[in-house]
């Protein structure tokens, strides 16, 4: 996905242990950066993880700072379960109860890592950088801050160029292929009326991401995220109140198929508090993440993805930004 360049998607005081997509998956030019403090605790290391959804089996970069043997971070790859060979960097940049600005560039052959607006190493890809679209933070510290800045946004980290169209490689069994990203039509007029109607320009197709945000009225029952494929619901996203629940569905032809609401946390949503949904859109399934924290896969139910074009948000909410 490529953001508006003037809005990087942040994360205010996300709870650790953290995992978040990073919508679109990394992407040459796309800077990450991570605001917080090294905590003391029993733990005597703390963890950064660019990874491959949810499952921590293939991480294409793990940035390791350890607490140990006079400090010194690991970086390393994990492909398929199996670890690559460390790689080890000293002198320690981080120090217990200090705050700190850790920066992450990625770079067409390496991530570039600055601590505190000093370089302080660079590592370079052992595995395609794309195929990383999850940020995982865990162990000894306190995040007060995330922030994904659009790709063609950063040559350097602190250093702005231009950028309109994005290019990036993607990888299917026996084949890569070129896709160009075009930038998402933005609706940020904060009067909208509902329900509200965008369409999807070329449709759904695996990288595509759809972005949602709002608030919830302090008296809300219910409301719902449609993507659409002519007069059928593709999928229904459905947070009802009164329920403690969020209902998942598809419509076809008038008639609903079986609910899902089985969540790996508790509701997400509250009422009279903002939210933000991303959609992420994968060949077998689309992803969703409530306020940078997984919430669920949905499997394809309607099986010509550019055919859903149009997305409908209504109920008891105030709309504030639609990307499509």
């Amino acid at each position: 996905m490529a953001f508006s360049r003037a809005q990087p998607v942040t994360y205010q005081n996300p709870a650790v242990p953290f995992r978040g997509l990073i919508p679109g998956g990394l992407q040459e030019g796309r800077k990450i950066t991570i605001k917080g403090t090294v905590t003391h605790s029993s733990e005597n290391r703390f963890h950064v993880n660019f990874q491959s959804g949810s499952s921590d089996k293939d991480i294409a970069f793990h940035f390791n700072p350890r607490f140990e043997d006079g400090g010194y971070v690991v970086c390393n790859t994990k492909q398929n379960g199996c670890w690559g060979p460390e790689e080890r960097k000293k002198p320690m940049p981080f120090q217990w109860g200090n705050p700190f600005e850790l920066c992450f560039l990625v770079q067409s052959s390496e991530f570039q890592v600055t601590v505190n607006g000093s370089f302080f190493l660079q590592y370079s890809h052992r595995v395609p950088y794309h195929r990383a679209d999850t940020l995982c933070v865990n162990d000894c510290v306190q995040v007060s801050n995330i922030t994904v800045q659009a790709a063609g946004v950063w040559a350097a980290c602190g250093s702005p160029v231009n950028q309109t169209v994005i290019h990036t490689v993607h990888s299917t069994p026996g084949q890569m292929f070129l896709n160009t990203i075009i930038p998402p039509t933005v609706y940020p007029n904060p009067t909208y009326t509902l329900p509200f109607f965008a369409a999807i320009p070329g449709g759904l197709y695996p990288s595509k991401n759809l972005f949602v945000s709002g608030s919830v009225l302090p008296r809300a029952q219910s409301f719902y995220i449609n993507l659409r494929s002519g007069s059928d619901i593709a999928f229904h996203l459905n947070p009802r109140f009164n329920e403690n629940a969020v209902v998942r569905n598809t419509q076809i032809n008038s008639c609903w198929g079986s609910e899902e609401r089985n969540l790996p946390q508790k509701m997400p949503f509250t009422r009279g508090q903002g939210f933000q949904v991303w959609i992420v859109c994968e060949s077998g399934c689309l992803k969703v993440a409530v306020n940078g924290q997984h919430l669920c896969e949905y499997k394809h139910r309607v099986n010509d993805l550019r055919a859903i074009n149009t997305l409908e948000v209504g109920g008891d909410i105030q709309l504030t930004q639609v990307q499509t």
